[in-house]
């Protein structure tokens, strides 16, 4: 039994986009702390809830190498349903 990605290119890209989304949820709650958390005040008018510090950029590139693997995995699985 041989293993073979047969997807189309756009199929690639869509499924990418799928997973990345996907894995973004994944990524986001890891290491955020709010307010009280971090040993801060909350200020007037924020939500104690929000995140002090999200590094959003750092999650987004987390996210699309862990989206690559991931991606693979689930491109080889369709193409090769029997």
């Amino acid at each position: 039994m041989s293993f073979s990605i047969g997807l189309s290119w756009p199929t690639l890209i869509a499924l990418y986009f799928i997973v990345w989304w996907i894995a973004l949820y994944i990524v986001l709650p890891i290491g955020v702390k709010n307010a009280h958390e971090s040993g801060l005040e909350v200020e007037s008018g924020n939500d104690a809830g929000a995140p002090v510090a999200p590094n959003l950029l750092s999650k987004a590139l987390m996210t699309s190498f862990l989206a690559i693997p991931l991606t693979v995995i689930m491109a080889m699985i369709i193409s090769n349903i029997d």
